[in-house]
Parts: C-alpha cells; sequence; structure tokens
C-alpha cells in the first residue's frame, strides 16, 4: 500500500504523551479523528499487549545477523559488482511506496492500549508500551536516513481526514519526535540487563538514543549549507543529548568491554561466543537453539555457515590501511611496516583487530569434531578459482566465523548474533564529546582505551597524536580523526560505515572517484580480475573506470516514489531527483 493507503484502514486516535521533555507527539495531532471508524476490542489483558508486540522482533529490527549492508555500501566492503548508490546511476523510483506500515499498526497499539488503563496496574504492562515506543523511534530512524523530510504521523485517521495528505515534517522535528519516543520507551522499559535475547530494555534505548542524537547532531553540522541542510541547525544538542544517553548507560555499571586478557583473541572470540546471556558487552542478541526449535532454519540466511567460503566478500584495502600499527601509529612512513608482498607480511605488528577480522593463510580454517584443523592456506590456495572462492580483493572476512566445524549445519546454523554491544555506546560518547570540543583524556581513557587494551593497542593521548600523511579527513582535528579511525576499526564488518559516511558528508573524501581495491595480485596462483599500476588488485576497475560516480547533490538520501507525490500533491522530491 502505499504511504496514503497505509492509513486508511487506522480507527481512532493516539493521545499526546506529554513525560518527556522531547515530546513524540504534537498538538496538532490531539483532535479526534474526523471520520472514525469502530477500532474493535482486542486489548483486554497485559498478555494481549505482549503478544502483539512479538511480531516487531522480527527480521525488521532484529536481523538474523548483523547487517553487512552499510558495509558493502561503503568503502570497507565489496561484493562481486559495484554498489548502485555508489556508482550514482540509480533513477527516480516511479513507482514503491514508504514503508508506513509500522507506523500504522504502531499509533494503533498506542492508541489501544489505554483500554487497559483503570482495569490493570499499569507497571503489568508498561514495558509493552516502552516497546511500542522504541519500534515507532526506530521506524521512524529507518524512514529519516533514506527520505530526510518525512510527515510524522501520531493518529490513526479516519478515510476522510485531510491530515492524511499532509507535506513533509522537517528532518529536525522530525529527529526530535524520535528521541522524545525513545525518553518515553526508556521510562518504561525494564531496567535491568536481562538475558540479551528475549526482549529490549531501558538500556537498548538509550543506546539508540545516543545512536539518533550523533546521527542528527552530525548530519546537520556536515551538511549545512548543501542541499541537504536543516534550516536553523543546532548540532550541538543533539551532541549533548548523545552525551546524555550514552552516559547514562555507561554509568548503569551493567556493561563493559569484553576482556579476558588475551589481546590475541579476545575481539575474535567476541563474535563467536555460544551464548551471551552472562557476556556484559552485548546489550541484544539473537539466539539460535535447534533443540528449542530456534535454529537458523531460513536457507538464505545462514551466514555463519556460509562464511567457510568468501562467496564473492571481501574487505578493501582502503579500510585495511587504516589499521595501526602495534605503537599506535600509521603504517606511512613506520619502519615496523612490512610491506604488502604477502599478507602475512603486510598483517605483521599490526592493531590485533586486523588478524582478528581478516583471516591469514596461517589460522585455522575449520576444527572437526575430533579435533583435526585445516588452516585457511586451503582457501587462499584455491582462491578465485569458483565462485564460492571468489575474494574480489582477496582480504578474506572471518569476524563472526566460528572455526568448529561441528556446529555448523547448513540451514540449521546455531551460531548466535550481536546485535547491539556497549562498545557502540563507548564509541558514540567520545565522538559526541569530541563534535562539542569538550573530550578530555579521562574521557579518552574511559572510553577508547578498554576497546585498545583488549587488543594490547597503545591509547589515544590527546596531546601527542601521531600525524598521518594520508588522514581521511585532513580538515578535521587530529582527535576527531583518530576517533573516527578507531570507530571503522572497532565496528567493521557490523553495518555502521555506510551511515557514518552519510551523517560526515564523506562521500566526496572516501567515495567520489574511487575504487576499491585489494592486496597484491601476486600472492594468489588465479586472478580473473584487473590489477592498477602497482600489481594491486582492482577488481572493478572495467566496470566504473573513473571511479565511483556518486553524485554529492542528491544521494545521500533515495528518492520519493513519484507514484507517492501523485497520490499527495504537498510531498516533494528530495533533492537532485
Amino acid at each position: 500500500m502505499t504511504i496514503m493507503k497505509n492509513f486508511l484502514k487506522l480507527s481512532s486516535i493516539l493521545l499526546a504523551s506529554s513525560m518527556t521533555l522531547l515530546s513524540c507527539n504534537d498538538d496538532f495531532l490531539e483532535r479526534q479523528p474526523l471520520d472514525e471508524v469502530g477500532a474493535g476490542s482486542y486489548f483486554t489483558k497485559p498478555m494481549d499487549l505482549e503478544i502483539y508486540m512479538n511480531q516487531y522482533y522480527n527480521a525488521s529490527f532484529f536481523p538474523k545477523y548483523p547487517n553487512h549492508g552499510g558495509d558493502y555500501n561503503s568503502d570497507n566492503m565489496v561484493a562481486s559488482t559495484p554498489d548502485v548508490r555508489l556508482q550514482g546511476t540509480r533513477t527516480v523510483a516511479t513507482t514503491g511506496t514508504i514503508g508506513f506500515g509500522n507506523v500504522r499498526s504502531l499509533n494503533y497499539f498506542l492508541t489501544e492500549y489505554k483500554k487497559l488503563e483503570g482495569n490493570h496496574d499499569f507497571n503489568t504492562y508498561k514495558q509493552y508500551v516502552g516497546e511500542a515506543y522504541y519500534f515507532k523511534a526506530v521506524t521512524y530512524l529507518n524512514l529519516l536516513k533514506s527520505y530526510g523530510d518525512i510527515p510524522w504521523v501520531d493518529q490513526v485517521y479516519g478515510t476522510t481526514s485531510p491530515e492524511l495528505y499532509s507535506p513533509r515534517t522537517p528532518r529536525n522535528i522530525v529527529a526530535d519526535r524520535i528521541l522524545g519516543c525513545l525518553d518515553t520507551a526508556a521510562m518504561y522499559l525494564n531496567a535491568d540487563r536481562t538475558n540479551g535475547y528475549s526482549r529490549i530494555n531501558k538500556w537498548i534505548a538509550l543506546l539508540m538514543q545516543s545512536r539518533v542524537a550523533l546521527y542528527e547532531g552530525t548530519w546537520q553540522k556536515y551538511h549545512n549549507g548543501t542541499p541537504f541542510g536543516v534550516q536553523n541547525a543546532d548540532p550541538n544538542k543533539y551532541f549533548e543529548i548523545a552525551v546524555k544517553a550514552s552516559e547514562e548507560v555507561m554509568n548503569s555499571g551493567l556493561y563493559s568491554v569484553y576482556n579476558t586478557g588475551k589481546p590475541e583473541s579476545d575481539y575474535f572470540d567476541l563474535f563467536t561466543r555460544r551464548d551471551y546471556t552472562s557476556n556484559t558487552e552485548v546489550l541484544f542478541w539473537r539466539r539460535y537453539d535447534n533443540d528449542l526449535s530456534r535454529g537458523d532454519t531460513d536457507f538464505t540466511n545462514d551466514r555463519n555457515f556460509r562464511m567457510s567460503q568468501p562467496l564473492g566478500r571481501s574487505m578493501t584495502k582502503e579500510a585495511i590501511d587504516q589499521y595501526l600499527m602495534t605503537d599506535g601509529r600509521p603504517i606511512t612512513g613506520n619502519s615496523l611496516f612490512g610491506g604488502y608482498t604477502t599478507i602475512t607480511q603486510e598483517f605483521q605488528n599490526r592493531d590485533a583487530r586486523l588478524k582478528q577480522t581478516i583471516a591469514t593463510p596461517a589460522q585455522v580454517w575449520k576444527i572437526a569434531a575430533n579435533g583435526t584443523t585445516q588452516n585457511w592456506s586451503v582457501v587462499y590456495n584455491t582462491l578465485n578459482t569458483k565462485t564460492d572462492l571468489n575474494a574480489p580483493t582477496g582480504y578474506i572476512i572471518q569476524k563472526g566465523y566460528d572455526p568448529h566445524v561441528i556446529y555448523h549445519v547448513q540451514q540449521y546454523e546455531e551460531t548466535p548474533s550481536i546485535l547491539f554491544r556497549y562498545a557502540e555506546v563507548l564509541l558514540n560518547y567520545i565522538e559526541a564529546k569530541a563534535e562539542l570540543g569538550s573530550a578530555t583524556q579521562a574521557d579518552i581513557d574511559k572510553t577508547i582505551k578498554p576497546l585498545r587494551d583488549r587488543v594490547g593497542m597503545p591509547n589515544i593521548v590527546i596531546g601527542s597524536i601521531a600525524s598521518d600523511a594520508k588522514w581521511e579527513f585532513p580538515t578535521l582535528t587530529p582527535l576527531l580523526n583518530e576517533i573516527r579511525r578507531e570507530r571503522r576499526i572497532e565496528l567493521i564488518g557490523e553495518g555502521f560505515r555506510w551511515d557514518d559516511i552519510a551523517r560526515w558528508a564523506a562521500a566526496d573524501e572516501v567515495i567520489v572517484g574511487k575504487r576499491p581495491h585489494g592486496f597484491l595480485a601476486s600472492q594468489i596462483t588465479t586472478n580473473p580480475f584487473p590489477v592498477d599500476q602497482n600489481g594491486f588488485l582492482d577488481p572493478f576497475q572495467k566496470a566504473i573506470p573513473n571511479g565511483y560516480g556518486f553524485k554529492l547533490g542528491r544521494d545521500y538520501l533515495n528518492s520519493i516514489p513519484e507514484s507517492e507525490i501523485v497520490l499527495n500533491d504537498k510531498l516533494t522530491q528530495n533533492p537532485g531527483w
């Protein structure tokens, strides 16, 4: 259904929540609907609310595994063909819809749950009300990232309501209401750490609030003066919210960085645990257990099983070059750097997260039930000889892959997936503090230092940051450059990179006119891909000879489908489309 049709079946009104500083609603939307249809009597007891909210614990909000898409649509990872957004080859969508289905059903819930008031203690069902506010916030966050200005709807409209055909709400107002929803969610959700896989809690809402606020603050700051800028932008307001939300999680004492004192393996091991119930870094995870009929039975989503082969996916040289040496300095001009002759040589004396993210030939590939092992050299020796062994850049991703093949049965994969972790809270906090210009060494010590301690890397010292001739953002301060580098390295492969490029307005620096590269082609026997003048794999040389054609005045947002604009002439098209 289209954006308008999605609301035609809605039947009553959501009363405004005035319980937070940032309101999730608007006085204008508190009027009674002009054309009301009977809503029925589904919600009569708290269990009804719980059952209704169960539908949102699905792949739309909680993927089966961490979403790599945000890394493929960036300079971090490549698939077999160039990403269309980065190529700048998309055209205006003539048909299609804007995904307001969840807005419709959540507004229904937020209206109808009030039937329980006076008949049941609010404490017996406030968790589910908090979940509804959280899921509405996330729904709108996804719309905001896709389209920018987007109509904010609180009511369930009648079929003749003129508000059904409303103009786009400015993105900063949408962002404020998202943050308001998350305030309300945090107020109502369970404040315990919980088992991390059954239901969301207060701390996840606050993590999400820090994510949204950091996104909007940096968007307003770095897109200022562009077609995507915000009138009367106030980025510092959002940075302060990001600091407050993340600090509240940090001060809870419930979460910490996973560290058993094994810098050579702790980062890798974090993503291959069998259970995260007691893991203090993981806020939410997907549990798969075939004994409980909870295995990953979807053939198309058995990612952890399929990670035993690259399948056309690989990390870029541009990302690999960002990993520091063990002395905390960049590879450029560093005597510790052994060069690119072999991947083993390239990875020597590097941040330990590199070998725990990208497989090297000498590392363990498979461990059989009887303890017999095979190394990744088996794959590297046959790389690019067939489709399953295709790695366009040569760098094979192993982050999240458990080599114990006894656990891997295709279509019944049991490896859990981490969806929210404490490391993001720390990184959101320190970036927001740096953007405000108020980051101190004490802030670094409680955020960056625990992440680096885990892998045995030196901490950032604000007064003595080593200069890097190849910093990605030379116009920014050394501190912001290193915080952005830390974010890229720590969260690589977890789907954050495109959102970071978009909110930083950084496509001109890391995407436009560039192509992804790989390691020296001389390392592999079979090579179906082009190489550059220095002998490095250059897989998209023929497909995009002039590099990515991302259009800076257009491609940060998607187009509004023309069919939606025909139905509602108050909608306007996004810049450049």
